[in-house]
């Protein structure tokens, strides 16, 4: 029974100093095995049960086969934090006392990480959002850097203050000067794609910067519209594919649009395709919305 509920916790895992601190030895673990109660899936660390482990069981045992002190990191624990979605790949782990190399399937780093910077997430030790954002700094691409950064802030997983905290206690992190210059560029937070692809043209064009995701209380109703000029009284609505193919949505973006219109703002709904294949014309649409009335 203890079995099971130690594997419960920790996603279907176990590793073999927990079975032998459960009292069972070479033998009985290898009977177990041969009944197909227990599935290896990395060196010292079983599947109770069936082999089919979830993505967060996949994690805990890669962290497991690691030893004591081992922390989910990198892609791994930017996807279990729920910051990126998984690709398959070797799962990184960091272990302070250098085990873990040499396993397949996951890629181990020895190195220190402040206490400050661990978290425990569905019983698994995981680097913090702030240093999981300045551990893929180190070898992620600027633009994707800045995506990852700006989809934190809007889910609320980080924001300046952790970031600029996590740098702090980080000198000489190979990431820290990639974050760093992110950072002091001012990265706004965005809720999609498309309005990141939006914001960075109209940024590059040299447009004046618009407010992002800005509260609004308009007949009693909080309404946050995308990209906002707030002197210009102007709305830029990022229509992507989701609201394309759901009819609730623009129902209720049709809402929202009416309610903005009826306090005197005026509305640009934008595609995905506009702002990817004429991008020009859209720069256009927005700079003609934003002239002064003759």
């Amino acid at each position: 029974m203890r079995l099971a509920e130690l594997a419960a916790e920790q996603g279907g895992a176990v590793a073999t100093r927990q079975l032998v601190g459960l009292g069972l030895d070479g033998r009985a673990i290898h009977v177990r095995v041969q009944r197909g109660q227990l599935h290896r899936c990395f060196h010292g660390v079983y599947a109770v049960g069936h082999s089919a482990l979830s993505l967060t069981g996949h994690f805990a045992a890669a962290v497991l086969a690691c030893g004591d002190g081992a922390i989910l990191m990198r892609y791994a624990a930017a996807s279990h934090l729920a910051m990126l979605a998984w690709e398959e790949r070797d799962v990184d782990v960091a272990t302070p006392r250098g085990r873990g190399r040499g396993i397949p399937g996951i890629r181990a780093h020895r190195c220190r990480i402040d206490p400050r910077d661990i978290w425990t997430r569905g019983n698994v030790r995981v680097t913090s959002p702030a240093r999981t954002i300045l551990d893929l700094a180190a070898t992620m691409a600027a633009h994707d850097l800045r995506r990852l950064v700006r989809q934190a802030q809007a889910e609320r997983h980080v924001n300046v203050r952790a970031l600029l905290e996590i740098l702090s206690r980080s000198r000489g992190h190979r990431g820290a000067a990639k974050l760093r210059a992110l950072i002091v560029d001012g990265p706004t937070p965005t809720r999609s794609v498309l309005e990141d692809h939006a914001l960075e043209l109209i940024l590059h064009a040299g447009i004046e910067r618009p407010e992002v995701n800005p509260k609004l209380s308009l007949d009693g109703r909080s309404i946050e519209p995308d990209l906002l000029w707030r002197r210009q009284r102007l709305v830029v609505e990022c229509d992507g594919r989701r609201w394309h193919g759901d009819p609730l949505a623009q129902r209720s973006d049709a809402a929202r649009q009416a309610i903005l219109e009826a306090h005197g703002h005026r509305v640009l709904r934008i595609t995905w395709e506009q702002v990817v294949n004429h991008p020009q014309q859209t720069l256009a649409r927005i700079r003609a919305a934003l002239a002064p009335s003759p």
